[in-house]
């Protein structure tokens, strides 16, 4: 059986795309700049949280969240910006399909702000001491950073966020009803003699010294 076919019927053309979704107007085509103006470092500034997506030499993709206070990212200049690798998992999904692909997505979010910010480039691993330094938290530079030169970057109109109604506090589920994540882990990773609460545990020590 085919597997694509559980999808039933499938656009395989831009063409055919263009037939049932149109074509942009004259403000999208032309919003696209390719530096960090005034406008682009200002929401850099006060976003505490952005997506990065990646690929490896094969198109597998990965899209990581990296998160700190407002200004985490460190602007260089009007080409270039530098993501500060903070204390994670040591996957290193993001970091492993960079040293393949350069090509990255990012999306900035502010809270409150129904408009994002995408900034499309090619990215490095930054080693360099000095620069690292410039973005040191609690005493602790970043070991590594992602530096991105700047391709193309663009506002990103609210309706996705509207539509979700993400900033709305009234219309968050009850946290009783949220997915456990120490739940989730515990039935994907099959640890065995491991429980529940222990790795709630593992989550919370985590969260609280090795942020």
């Amino acid at each position: 059986m085919n597997k694509i076919s559980v999808f039933g019927e499938r656009i395989s053309t831009e063409e055919e795309l263009r037939s049932f979704i149109g074509y942009p107007g004259d403000l999208v085509n032309r919003k696209v700049i390719f530096h960090l103006d005034v406008h682009c470092r200002n929401f850099i500034a006060q976003s505490p949280f952005l997506l990065l997506a990646t690929a490896d030499h094969s198109g597998l993709c990965d899209v990581s969240p990296r998160g700190d206070v407002p200004g985490f990212v460190f602007v260089l200049d009007e080409k270039h910006l530098v993501i500060p690798e903070r204390p994670g998992n040591r996957r290193v999904d993001s970091m492993r399909n960079i040293l393949s692909n350069p090509q990255v997505g990012l999306l900035f979010l502010i809270p409150g702000l129904g408009e994002t910010l995408r900034i499309n480039g090619k990215a490095c691993l930054v080693k360099d001491e000095k620069l690292l330094k410039q973005m040191e938290v609690n005493g602790r530079s970043p070991l590594v950073g992602i530096g991105v030169e700047v391709e193309e970057c663009f506002v990103h109109c609210a309706k996705a966020i509207l539509r979700s109604k993400l900033w709305e506090p009234e219309t968050w589920p009850d946290k009783k009803r949220l997915p456990s994540a120490a739940k989730m882990l515990a039935d994907h990773a099959k640890m065995p003699g491991t429980t529940v609460d222990e790795i709630a545990e593992i989550l919370r020590e985590s969260y609280s010294n090795r942020l």
